[in-house]
């Protein structure tokens, strides 16, 4: 079964569609409850999908979550970190609140964080598990470079999201959980914009496919549409 944060709507909602269709059993994430619930009956017809109502800058709430998950399928196969936020828009890194960083790191990387922790006990018991991590092509160094200080909020919550990927898929590297972060590049959803150049299908195929790595699958990397791209 699959957990996925953010699932109300965007790529997370079609991150659990595509789950759906392959056979898995979906807990839909979302902050807002009602939203979840809503899209949980919109997949209703495709498979078992239950709505979760989950904030995952709230510890407590978090706690709630991975344990109805638990009480409910007794294990996590899968947890995708979709959810996350970008109120940085027209922002600088020499002027912007220190708040508006505060909050993005909270949802983006803490949140993420916060949920492979609570997940990490029942996929060691299990002996089996995959985390992924819904990173950004803007996050990546090199984009860094060249960002004249944009966005500087949402680029350096992604590069911290990251790192942590990379710190989580060493410490596990003698287990079967597998870690991984994705970019599913330039979405057309509500962050994204109606002018983006992907469609959520093609922003959640690889989140999906990260979901599904057999045991000897990738550890540790970032990719886009089912490659390896750097950092």
């Amino acid at each position: 079964m699959a957990l996925v944060t953010g699932a109300n709507r965007g790529i997370g909602l079609e991150i659990a569609r595509q789950l759906v269709r392959r056979g898995y059993r979906v807990v839909v994430g979302s902050r807002d409850s009602q939203s979840g619930e809503k899209a949980a009956t919109a997949l209703a017809g495709v498979g078992e999908v239950v709505a979760q109502a989950l904030d995952v800058t709230e510890p407590a709430s978090v706690e709630r979550a991975v344990s109805a998950t638990l009480e409910r399928f007794g294990r996590v196969d899968a947890l995708v970190n979709n959810a996350g936020m970008l109120i940085d828009e027209g922002m600088r890194a020499s002027t912007i609140a220190l708040d508006n960083v505060q909050r993005t790191l909270d949802a983006n990387l803490l949140g993420a964080w916060r949920m492979s922790q609570a997940v990490l006990p029942a996929m060691r018991k299990q002996r089996y598990g995959r985390i992924v991590n819904v990173s950004s092509g803007m996050g990546m160094l090199s984009a860094l470079a060249e960002s004249s200080g944009s966005w500087p909020a949402y680029r350096l919550s992604k590069t911290a999201l990251n790192a942590l990927t990379i710190l989580l898929a060493s410490e596990l590297s003698g287990e079967n959980i597998l870690v991984n972060a994705t970019s599913p590049g330039w979405v057309r959803t509500r962050m994204g914009g109606a002018g983006a150049a992907r469609s959520v299908e093609e922003g959640a195929d690889t989140p999906v496919w990260l979901a599904m790595l057999p045991d000897d699958g990738p550890r540790g990397g970032s990719f886009e549409d089912r490659k390896p791209i750097d950092w």
